[in-house]
């Protein structure tokens, strides 16, 4: 049962909705880099405008809160993001494999080649190939189904490969993740 004022409110903000979001899409890539995130946190942004939509249309500038609430969700991305790194970093930093004498430049390209892999294809073919996992276990770990696994593993091999040239590349992946004397922390840029 609606009054008047949810109708007209409603109206409002659909009409704000639909002149500001792509802005705020754009504002959310700009701020974290990554474009598969900017909708989602452009929606995250506009559920909060709603549920504070008769404090943000009585302010003086609403887009400006708006782009407030965006920065703000884009900052806490960043920082999980940031955490996650460090959580893998402190993993990394206690395992006890090592490769002696690895292959410096070999292990810098995999890795520069891993970045440039879409982030699922990425993390099924570390989880599968750098940490052993099985299809099963590597499925439970990222909260897709076993065939999306075999799927993103078998395109990220491939893309690997090609961008690596030749055969080993699971090997290669393996020996790079093991190969933590030839990381380049210690190294000037």
């Amino acid at each position: 049962m609606g009054t008047v004022v949810d109708d007209a409110a409603s109206v409002e903000f659909h009409a704000f909705f639909e002149q500001h979001y792509a802005e705020l899409a754009r504002l959310a890539h700009l701020l974290t880099g990554e474009a598969d995130a900017a909708d989602d946190l452009a929606a995250d942004a506009f559920l909060a405008l709603w549920n504070r939509w008769d404090r943000v249309r009585a302010a003086d500038h609403p887009v400006a809160y708006a782009r407030g609430v965006v920065a703000n969700l884009a900052r806490t991305r960043v920082r999980s993001a940031v955490r996650e790194r460090r959580r893998i970093a402190l993993f990394w930093s206690q395992r006890e494999e090592r490769t002696e004498n690895p292959d410096v430049a070999g292990v810098v390209d995999v890795r520069e080649a891993l970045r440039r892999l879409p982030f699922r294809k990425r993390a099924c073919v570390v989880l599968r190939h750098a940490f052993d996992l099985s299809e099963k276990d590597t499925a439970l770990a990222l909260g897709v189904s076993v065939g999306t696994v075999k799927s993103q593993t078998s395109k990220g091999m491939a893309e690997l490969q090609r961008l690596l040239g030749d055969r080993g590349v699971p090997h290669k992946v393996h020996a790079a993740m093991a190969a933590r004397g030839g990381d380049s922390e210690g190294t000037n840029r």
